[in-house]
């Protein structure tokens, strides 16, 4: 057999009926509490008044001596008007009564007869076993010895407080009755925005329909629900939107790659099943484009790894870097990918806390978007001062309503479809500056062209005993950009296109 719990009962109900339930109890304690309180002062009222009547009841000196006189001679006592008893009191302890039924002398009336007390005032059952409310004084003027018992019947306050005990019930029922039905419309009324949404948040699971939209009234909690819900509901469908344009996107991306390699693996095993040899400078051209094209599809999917990382996951620790000296590695990579291109440079030294791969990854791809854009033979300006790196290109620049979006997920300008990118990589720029404390913009340049702005917090010195001071920079990096940029990018830039660098090797 099941053991019935009510707790768990109640919270298994659904919340109107708990809504309407606590309202009945809370009103049910209301008015109990109440009822006791008025049930008490009222009896405590009736009692006050009912002792006062008993205080204002005295017999006069002559009632009493022709009591006593009756009861002595034997003779019948006759009845007290009303609801009264009456009795006489002497200090020996005799009893003489004028009511319905004599009244026991306890030893608070014999003491006000010994005039030990100067009154008593009791409650006592008679000898027809009815409560009585008594008071006794001493008779005055008169002889001593002799005191004077005056007695009502509780039954009075009783029948009163008995009428009352009803009214309360009735009173008590009908307004713990209508508290429930009250609360039950309550809970429906003010519930029925939640069921509006409970049944679009079910509508939206099942069908994955994010176009609905709940009516938002007023200013209160379930309006700021509603809005919620509503921006949750299209910031998904843009997310969905998103997710299926960068579909779209990497798949035409990748298309063209996985074609031309492709085709260029067939020209390779071709030849190697007929055994027609390729000419050595078509081989070589072949091996380049499938190392090119193995490169973009590469750098494509690290985009896409990159962004589908969450926000809150770094890829690696935190470092003190030298951000003049990873921007020297990006340039190196920047002018292999565009040697018909004039970089002109000036980088003061700055160190900053972040991870140094994606740092580097970040500059490369500012760097990239500045090569993609520069047409033949131009002028890309990259400039490092107190943290604030400028790169600055002479392409055609950027619509002003597509500013907004250039840091967007997923999202390419219609005018630049047809280069190659999936648009994720600024993306990644803003996310990785915004995890270093930094902020990224792009804006139109005068003259024509783009400006990308990165700003990074740190100090154009590093920490003391930090791994990237000066002292430990200055042989490493040296060496490793100027010998190693020299034989890699002399033969294919001109040598007039070249502008000496001035950075961390002139401060």
């Amino acid at each position: 057999m099941t053991r019935f719990r009510p707790l768990a009962w109640f919270r298994s109900r659904p919340l109107r009926s708990r809504l309407a339930l606590l309202t009945a109890f809370a009103v049910a304690v209301a008015v109990a509490a109440v009822s006791l309180a008025c049930w008490f002062v009222t009896r405590a009222q009736l009692e006050a008044e009912l002792d006062a009547s008993l205080r204002n009841s005295k017999l006069d000196t002559g009632s009493v001596n022709s009591l006593l006189t009756l009861c002595r001679e034997g003779t019948t006592t006759p009845p007290v008007g009303g609801s009264y008893t009456v009795q006489v009191i002497l200090a020996n302890g005799f009893v003489c009564t004028a009511g319905q039924a004599a009244i026991p002398a306890g030893p608070a009336d014999l003491a006000v007869a010994r005039g030990q007390l100067s009154y008593a005032q009791h409650t006592v059952k008679d000898d027809d076993g009815r409560e009585m409310r008594v008071y006794t004084y001493p008779q005055q003027p008169g002889p001593p010895g002799i005191a004077v018992s005056v007695a009502r019947p509780l039954a009075e306050i009783d029948n009163s407080m008995s009428t009352l005990r009803w009214v309360l019930l009735l009173v008590s029922g009908i307004g713990v009755v209508g508290a429930g039905a009250a609360g039950l419309w309550v809970a429906r009324t003010g519930l029925e925005p939640v069921n509006r949404l409970t049944g679009a948040v079910e509508h939206v699971a099942a069908t994955e329909d994010l176009t609905v939209r709940i009516p938002v009234e007023g200013e209160d909690e379930i309006a700021r629900l509603s809005r919620s819900f509503n921006a949750m509901t299209a910031a998904l469908a843009t997310s969905r939107d998103r997710q299926a344009q960068l579909i779209a996107d990497a798949g035409h991306e990748l298309r063209t790659p996985l074609t031309s390699l492709r085709t260029n693996v067939e020209l390779l095993a071709r030849s190697e099943e007929t055994g027609r040899a390729i000419p050595p400078d078509d081989r070589r051209a072949l091996m380049a484009s499938v190392k090119a094209q193995m490169t973009e599809l590469a750098a494509l999917i690290g985009d896409l790894q990159e962004l589908a990382r969450p926000d809150t996951v770094r890829p690696g620790p935190l470092e003190v870097i030298p951000l003049h000296s990873i921007l020297r590695s990006a340039l190196d990579r920047a002018r292999l990918r565009g040697p018909e291109l004039t970089f002109v440079t000036d980088l003061a030294p700055w160190y900053v806390r972040a991870e140094p791969a994606a740092i580097e990854r970040a500059l490369v791809n500012v760097l990239d978007n500045a090569v993609k854009f520069s047409p033949p033979r131009a002028t890309v300006e990259v400039t490092l001062m107190r943290g604030e790196l400028t790169v600055r290109d002479h392409g055609p620049g950027i619509p002003p309503d597509e500013l907004p979006h250039v840091f967007d997920r997923f999202w390419r300008s219609p005018s630049a479809r047809s280069l190659p990118g999936s648009g994720l990589g600024l993306s990644i720029v803003a996310r990785t500056v915004h995890q270093a404390g930094g902020s990224a913009s792009l804006a139109p340049a005068p003259g024509g062209g783009t400006v990308a702005t990165v700003r990074l917090p740190g100090a154009p010195t590093p920490p003391p005993g930090s791994s990237a001071a000066p002292e430990s920079v200055a042989p490493s990096v040296a060496p490793s950009v100027a010998p190693s940029v020299a034989p890699s990018v002399a033969p294919s830039v001109a040598p007039e296109s070249v502008v000496p660098e001035k950075g961390l090797d002139e401060a």
